[in-house]
């Protein structure tokens, strides 16, 4: 007896272990409401399916975004917008045109070429033609600082034509006053 009671255990053991999947069996549900000749609404298969969201990022956040970039450049010795950035500032201006309570910096820099003075002046005009033409695109005086720091920060510490065209640049930064 007693083996025929081990050898059922294992045989319980080895049918619970089993690799066919065992569906469960769902009972039929009674409904309260009337039955109707309309075809029934698709219900979500599981409670988890109807709690998905859908989450839309703000553009800034976006790095798809055209305002993911934030920095426009400059050609050597000139505080002209290439054509190649003026989308970029046109995406920022409509933005900040669009959210009033936006607030951004505009940061004017150089390369190390030139004296100090200089390089603060040349990053002042840079910073101050990307505010203006902010401005044109609707966004308001009051919404943008504009401050010009020069060669004191570049982006590459480098003393080669790569660095120095990474460094001639204005940047644009979001702000909270």
């Amino acid at each position: 007896m007693f083996r025929l009671t081990l050898c059922a255990l294992a045989a319980a053991a080895l049918a619970a272990c089993s690799s066919t999947p065992i569906e469960p069996v769902k009972a039929p549900v009674a409904s309260a409401a009337p039955a109707s000749t309309a075809p029934a609404e698709h219900t979500p298969a599981s409670p988890a399916a109807s709690q998905i969201t859908t989450v839309t990022l703000d553009p800034l956040d976006d790095p798809k975004s055209t305002l993911a970039a934030r920095s426009v450049y400059f050609h050597f010795d000139d505080f002209a917008i290439d054509d190649q950035y003026l989308p970029l500032v046109q995406a920022h201006g409509q933005y900040v045109a669009a959210h009033k309570k936006a607030r951004i910096r505009v940061e004017g820099n150089a390369d190390e070429r030139g004296s100090r003075e200089y390089n603060l002046a040349l990053g002042d005009k840079r910073a101050h033609i990307v505010a203006h033409q902010l401005e044109l695109l609707g966004a308001s005086a009051a919404q943008i600082d504009v401050v010009s720091y020069g060669e004191e920060r570049p982006k590459d510490d480098g003393h080669d034509e790569a660095a120095w065209s990474e460094n001639r640049r204005a940047d644009i930064l979001y702000v909270a006053r």
